[in-house]
């Protein structure tokens, strides 16, 4: 049964990787999932401090992954129509067979949320660009948070492999 809960929990912390860069799955949290799969396996002790501690912080970046793409939006003089275009982008850049999908997508997104919202084209690039600049940082720190996960899931199977192989 231990094998079969790390193979899950495995799986859902390279979920969680891939959750940092889909903006219908939270990333860290779900990468956190797995380290919870973790805990409930009997080879393995995992200390309930450190499983709030990570719960914790996957909550904090889940949370700042709704306020920093806001922020370079507003900083620079976006609309909320920028905001929904950089994530309508973003899935079409995913989907689109184009290269460099998941970074144009977002930014020709946030430009033709910017036109809708009836802004002239210097306005419109500059808050596209805003609103690109947030959700590349919103990633990058989810996506960090995600590897330390992970790190963190290969280093607790590499202090237990005697016991779990």
């Amino acid at each position: 049964m231990d094998t079969i809960l790390i193979i899950i929990a495995g799986f859902v912390m390279l979920l969680g990787i891939f959750g940092s860069f889909l903006p219908v799955l939270p990333g860290p949290l779900t990468s956190w999932l797995g380290l919870l799969v973790l805990h409930f396996t009997d080879a393995i002790p995992i200390d309930k401090t450190f499983l709030i501690i990570t719960f914790v912080i996957a909550i904090f970046i889940w949370i700042l992954d709704y306020i920093i793409p806001a922020i370079g939006t507003k900083r620079f003089g976006g609309s909320k129509y920028g905001m929904i275009g950089t994530t309508i982008g973003l899935i079409v850049g995913l989907i689109a067979p184009i290269p460099g999908g998941i970074i144009i997508g977002p930014f020709i997104g946030a430009l033709i949320g910017e036109l809708i919202n009836k802004n002239d084209t210097k306005t419109a690039t500059r808050a596209a660009f805003g609103s690109f600049i947030g959700f590349l940082t919103s990633t990058f720190i989810k996506f960090v948070v995600a590897i330390i996960y992970l790190g963190l899931f290969i280093g607790i199977l590499w202090d237990y492999r005697e016991v779990l192989f």
